[in-house]
């Protein structure tokens, strides 16, 4: 996956926009971050907010792509996403489940009506 492709897909939430913050894009919806893009020694990682639930299913089924942020983000579920290692499905169903976990209850209940919290 590519930055432009985790781009295109976090974009593809609804109402969701691209802003920045601490020199590198974000993803929002309703103005609450729900992914970031990054680069670190070279290599292009993204960060989704899962749960904690969410983000143990994710390292479990890919290890590879998938790791907790470090410290206490990532005990709440900040999770980095390396890009080179996803797959672009894998990829959709993070960036949407954590769209999920930050839209307004109204939002998603217009969008996908079976996805209420």
């Amino acid at each position: 996956m590519t930055p432009a492709g985790f781009c295109r897909i976090a974009l593809s939430m609804p109402e969701a926009v691209e802003d920045a913050h601490m020199g590198h894009p974000d993803f929002r919806v309703k103005g609450r971050i729900f992914a970031t893009l990054f680069s670190r020694e070279g290599t292009e990682w993204g960060m989704v907010k899962l749960k904690p639930g969410q983000q143990r299913q994710f390292l479990s089924d890919c290890p590879v792509a998938f790791a907790p942020c470090k410290g206490a983000w990532g005990r709440q579920g900040a999770t980095q996403v390396r890009l080179a290692k996803v797959d672009r499905p894998t990829l959709k169903s993070a960036i949407f489940t954590a769209w999920l976990n930050i839209a307004p209850k109204r939002l998603v209940a217009e969008f996908h009506p079976s996805q209420q919290k």
